[in-house]
């Protein structure tokens, strides 16, 4: 009776609640890294601030947490911020910000993502005029209405950058 082992089909569950899982301590490390290079103590710096509150609402363990704060202490990382204007499927504006290592592999990546569903990139400043930044956040101004199978395209896309190790947000002004 091959597939009926217990174990088995609880390996395969947590398997896959593990992988996801790594994958969202993987992005709030990297931003808890990148926000303490400005500086280590949260009280003095309102985006570690912001990160660590994040990282505790998704149960990160504190050492992790002390050891990405302890990796700037020791060397400074070589983690960049990025942010990639592009265009959806029907032209909806989109804005994805991304930490990563190697800007090159992470704009490579986007491009093809953005390629592989009906986007494009656009150059700096063409859709950022649609939003505001607010905060942390960039709020959309003017909302952009698509027809059904763009609007399913784009949720697609924005899907699948969110699935982007080095992606941390993605904003568009859809309604």
């Amino acid at each position: 009776m091959a597939g009926h082992n217990k174990w088995k089909q609880i390996k395969v569950k947590k398997g896959v609640l593990d992988k996801k899982r790594s994958a969202l301590f993987s992005k709030l490390l990297k931003a808890i890294t990148v926000a303490a290079r400005d500086e280590e103590k949260p009280e003095f710096n309102p985006r570690l601030k912001a990160a660590l509150e994040r990282a505790k609402q998704s149960n990160v363990p504190q050492e992790n947490i002390e050891r990405a704060i302890k990796k700037v202490r020791e060397r400074a990382q070589s983690l960049e911020e990025i942010t990639i204007e592009a265009y959806g499927p029907g032209g909806a504006a989109v804005i994805i910000e991304a930490i990563t290592d190697n800007r090159n592999r992470t704009v490579q990546e986007i491009k093809l993502m953005l390629k592989n569903n009906g986007g494009r990139i656009a150059e700096p400043g063409a859709t950022s005029w649609a939003f505001e930044k607010n905060g942390e956040e960039w709020r959309p101004k003017f909302k952009q209405e698509l027809g059904n199978g763009d609007k399913e395209k784009t949720e697609k896309l924005l899907a699948t950058l969110e699935e982007l190790e080095d992606v941390q947000k993605v904003y568009t002004n859809l309604p």
